[in-house]
């Protein structure tokens, strides 16, 4: 009997992967956030519904953390910096409104300002008795320069790493973006592998996708596309592309910039050009990784924001 009940399950898994094969990456994350010693949650805020990961595995006064992912990611982009943190700080990391588990809206506005908005308001829903630490990877760090500078009593330090939003020195992905097309878009199994390439640099940090769970992430980002390009428009072609790095001199918090010296996406000029709006910031130049920091050398990454955290901050006025 219990080799029939055994037949009949795996049976309906192989229906249930045939049917939806993207189920494969949603198990592979619920394993990656398992394995990071976290809890996932949810709340309404901002006319939205947040799926968000968490742990409050650390001492009641520790700081929170706040972890905002990148273009077409994911808050488990973040999960190998997480189990690095875990235990010393509570953890917040989102899904931005639009990606991910988070709900979108048709017709919403995605952009910096939009989500830089929605973003104070889950801080302060989640944190409402004190300030946080506010980290952004790519577009989730130029979303976070725009909270810091403009809601600084919710942000107690800021680190933004291989940040978007100012006008870096010339490369593939920029010129692709300028010209309307999208660099990260994936339809088949060879623009996925060139997706990859772009964003990786190390090869042993690369993720291997198999089929068929490579099937439904194809899929799923096909049916994503107009909704990336049009989030591609806004930050990287229209008026507020620029405006995280312009508004960065407003940001006077103790602040990290990192990046990688083979970011492909967004080019390492782009820490000397934060740096200059914010003389105050430590900065952080990692060698051998690209745009994917935060996967490729958690360890250097983790180590950089826990000297942000623990490096006496100057009163507040």
């Amino acid at each position: 009997m219990a080799a029939v009940l055994l037949a009949l399950a795996a049976g309906v898994a192989v229906v249930a992967v045939a049917l939806d094969p993207y189920r494969l990456v949603r198990l592979e994350f619920s394993r990656q956030r398992l394995s990071a010693g976290l809890s996932r949650g949810g709340i309404d805020v901002a006319g939205h519904h947040w799926v968000y990961a968490f742990s409050d595995d650390a001492p009641a006064d520790a700081p929170v953390v706040v972890m905002l992912h990148g273009f077409t990611g994911s808050k488990e982009n973040w999960y190998p910096v997480a189990r690095r943190l875990r235990g010393h700080y509570r953890l917040v990391i989102p899904d931005l409104p639009g990606w991910g588990e988070s709900e979108r809206k048709p017709g919403e506005d995605y952009g910096f300002v939009a989500e830089s908005a929605r973003v104070d308001a889950f801080v302060r829903a989640l944190s409402p008795a004190r300030p946080v630490v506010l980290l952004g990877h790519s577009m989730g760090g130029g979303v976070a320069a725009l909270v810091a500078a403009r809601h600084p009593r919710d942000v107690a330090k800021v680190g933004l790493l291989d940040a978007a939003g100012v006008r870096f020195h010339d490369n593939r992905f920029g010129a692709d973006v300028l010209a309307g097309r999208n660099p990260f878009a994936v339809a088949d199994d060879a623009s996925l592998q060139r997706y990859l390439d772009i964003v990786f640099h190390d090869p042993a940090a690369k993720p291997s996708i198999p089929w068929p769970a490579s099937r439904g992430l194809i899929a799923r980002r096909r049916h994503d596309a107009a909704f990336e390009q049009a989030v591609l428009d806004r930050i990287g072609r229209g008026p507020e592309r620029f405006l995280p790095g312009d508004e960065a001199a407003n940001i006077h918090q103790p602040a990290l910039l990192l990046w990688c010296r083979q970011d492909a996406v967004i080019d390492p000029s782009a820490l000397a050009l934060y740096a200059a709006r914010m003389p105050q910031a430590a900065q952080v130049m990692l060698d051998d990784c690209g745009h994917m920091s935060i996967v490729e050398r958690p360890d250097a990454v983790a180590a950089a924001v826990t000297a942000l955290i623990e490096k006496p901050s100057a009163p507040r006025p």
